[in-house]
Order: C-alpha cells, then structure tokens, then sequence
C-alpha cells in the first residue's frame, strides 16, 4: 500500500516538470518571434497634419428701401348693424320673400306688413277731421269779415279799447279755429305716419343677420322684428403693437385720406383666398391692457354683389391681414436663425476668418430680420449654422447670394405658401429705388 503511494507521488512530479519544460519553451518561442518582428519592422514617416476649412454658405448684405408689412388678426364686422323694431301695434299679415336670415334686401325694400285697418280708419277719421277744421275756419274767417265791416260803420266815440275790438272783429274765435286746424294737420300727419309704419322696410341694402317675427305674430312697439347689416362696407380692427407705429403710414388724425393697401386672407384647409382693403382709419386711443393700437381696415362691397370676386368675404370671417409699411431706407434683410445671443451676427472677414459683428435690428416679427446699422454692402453675413466656439475659425466660403435675392426669393414663396406656412411678415422692395450706396 504505502509502495502505491510512493509511485503516484513520482508520476506526479515527473507530469509537473514535463508541464513547465513545455512553459518555458513556448515562452522562449513568443520571446523569439517578437525579437524578430521588432528588428524587422518598416521605418516609420511622420507626416504633418492637414489642416481643412470649414465650408459655410454666406448672404452677401444688400442695402435696400423696404417696405415692411405689418401682420394683424381680426374679425370682419359691419360697418352698419340695425336692430328693427316694431314702432305700431297689430298682427304681422305678410312677409317678405327674402325676409329670411341670410337674404339680401336693398334699401327701401319691404320686409313685413302690420295689420293696417286700424290706422286706415284713424287716418280716414283724421281727414275728416281736418276737413272739419278747416270748414270751420272758412266759416270763422266770413264772420270776422262781416265783423270787421260792421265795425267800421260804427261812430268814432263808440270804438272802446283794443280788447273789444279784437273780440268784437271776432279774431279769438279765428285764432281758436286756426289752432284747431293745425292740431287736426298734425294728426292726420300723425295717422299717416303710423299707417306708414305698418309696413317694415330695409333702412339700406343689407343682409338678414336674424329675424324674430313670423306672419300671425302680434307685436307691440318695441317688439324686435329682425337684425339687418350692411353689404355695401365691411370693416376689420386690427391690433398693431406701439413698438411697430412708426413701420406704418397711419391715416392722420380726423383726416379723411385712406392710408395703405391691405391684403386679407384667409386659409381653409390649404385654400387662400385674398381679398383687397384700404387702411381707413387709427382708433386714436391705445388699449390700456395691451398697449396696442387698433387700426381699422374697411373694405368695399364684401360680398361682391357689384363687383366679381371669387368668394364672398362673410361677416364674422377670422382674417389675417398684411398691412403695407412706409418705405424704409437702408436696411439689410436677414433671416432671423442666423441672429446671435447679444444681437450678433457671424461674418467672414478679409482672411475668411469666423467673426461676431454686433447690428442693430427693427423690432418686427417674422421669418426675416431687417437690420438698419452694423452691416455695409459687401459684408458676408454666414447662414450655415456654427457654434461660437468656432470664432476665429478658418472657414471657406461654398456659396453666396445676395440679400435682396434672398428676400425676394422667401416672398415668392411667401405669395404661393398657405397662411399656416406664413410665419411673419414679408418685406417688398419699394418699385423704382434703387439701393442706397
């Protein structure tokens, strides 16, 4: 037993030390093949970095006189707007055929009729009391004449004071039957009015916004008949912030010459449809809360009764309106995504370095900002994207374009874009200026 032992114990360390030969040969091998890959290695040529300049896209800064449009909301009101009431009592006999909400009347038409007879027979009675009136005054007028000839046949002592001789001419009397006379005018004036008023007209050409009386319906004065509005003008109040007065060419106040051009449009479901404005009027007074100023827009025949216009602009209609600015010399359009913190612009100088260059816009709204100082004609302004950390950056210039053809590139698209797409407003160039050097 112990003779086993001892004859494991021999194998094992004979296994151990055939293990370790085995070792440190494939060590001595890996030390070998590495030697002889290092002492045969290629030499090694240093080469000095290429250096490879940022491409960027650049607008070349075009001094223009601009007209900047102003973009405003509003709602489309009437210009006149009439409650009818009934003004004589009695049961409504007849209707109109357009006296439904949405029909257009013209000035003069009738709407509905009121019962007549009563006041047919308060007019007959009036007539026949006038002619009572003036029988009277014929018949008083013979008595004074016979009186006054009388009175003159009369000795001289006999002739009292004036008070009798009035009384005796009899000229109380004609005074009493002359008053009665134009009482008897009046209310026969009067019976004609209310016989008139049985018959409900349109005030001016309009349209039915509402109606509140059928026929068999009894109304007393005062009963609501109907809600009308005008056709012929339309307006529209349209905000404008008081930071942006000075970009329009408001009317002058109490002066009665229209101000610019406005176009309104409306956008449903990708379908614009303009329609032409004036710029009529300034409120005059700025809203205490929102410190605007509310400019009022007034259009002609909204429904294109008289005039052919594709769509008829409703009342109530939600509108966007742009509202023509005053020519506005010297200014370089940009488009707002190329502005910085602190108003900078990043610039490519003489050595096509990445510079900052500090501008001065106009406070306007939109796509495009209109910068008035900081930029001369000729300044490459960048439009690629680049972090401020490349300040100072060699760059290399890909593409240009000019300012101006840049903005008339976005007002073409502008023109052919939906209302949706229309961020803001949209600068044209004033026809025959040329651009200040």
């Amino acid at each position: 037993m112990a003779g086993n032992q001892s004859i494991k114990t021999v194998k094992h360390v004979a296994t151990v030390k055939r293990q370790f030969v085995v070792a440190c040969a494939l060590l001595l091998a890996a030390a070998l093949i590495t030697a002889l890959l290092y002492t045969m290695r290629p030499d090694t040529e240093i080469s000095e970095p290429v250096y490879v300049p940022i491409t960027v896209d650049v607008v070349v800064a075009e001094k223009e006189t601009i007209r900047i449009p102003m973009q405003a909301q509003g709602t489309v009101s009437p210009l006149q707007q009439t409650t009818l009431l009934a003004e004589v009592q009695g049961r409504i006999v007849a209707v109109s055929e357009a006296f439904n909400v949405g029909g257009f009347v013209n000035q003069g038409d009738v709407l509905l009729r009121i019962d007549p007879r009563d006041y047919q027979a308060r007019l007959a009675r009036a007539e026949a009391a006038l002619r009572s009136a003036e029988s009277e005054q014929l018949q008083e007028r013979g008595r004074a004449d016979v009186a006054r000839r009388e009175w003159e046949k009369l000795p001289a002592g006999s002739q009292r004071s004036d008070e009798a001789r009035d009384l005796y001419l009899r000229k109380p009397q004609l005074a009493q039957v002359e008053a009665q006379l134009l009482a008897a005018r009046a209310d026969l004036q009067t019976a004609q009015n209310d016989l008139d008023r049985t018959i409900v007209r349109a005030p001016y050409r309009a349209l039915i916004g509402a109606k509140h009386a059928e026929v068999g319906q009894f109304v007393t004065p005062g009963t609501q008949l109907a809600e009308v509005f005008s056709v012929e003008l339309a307006e529209v109040r349209l905000p404008i912030p008081q930071t942006r007065l000075p970009y329009l060419d408001l009317p002058g106040v109490g002066s009665g010459k229209a101000g610019a051009a406005i176009d309104l449009y409306t956008d449903v479901n990708g379908d614009v449809t303009h329609w032409p404005a004036t710029l009529h009027r300034s409120e005059g007074v700025f809203d205490e809360r929102s410190r605007v100023l509310y400019v009022v827009a007034r259009i002609d025949d909204p429904y294109g009764l008289t005039s052919p216009e594709p769509q008829p602009l409703r009342i109530g209609t939600f509108v966007t309106a742009n509202i023509a600015g005053r020519p506005m010399p010297g200014l370089v359009a940009l488009p707002r995504y190329v502005m910085r913190a602190g108003d900078n612009v990043a610039v490519v100088d003489d050595n096509n370095l990445v510079r900052n260059r500090t501008v001065t816009t106009l406070n306007t709204g939109g796509d495009f900002v209109y910068v008035s100082t900081g930029l001369e004609n000729g300044d490459e302004v960048i439009l690629t994207t680049l972090d401020s950390a490349l300040t100072g950056a060699e760059v290399s210039v890909v593409s240009r374009v000019s300012s101006r053809e840049l903005r008339q590139r976005n007002q073409a698209d502008g023109r052919q874009a939906t209302a949706g797409d229309i961020a803001g407003d949209a600068a044209t160039a004033v026809p025959g200026e040329a651009p200040p050097a």
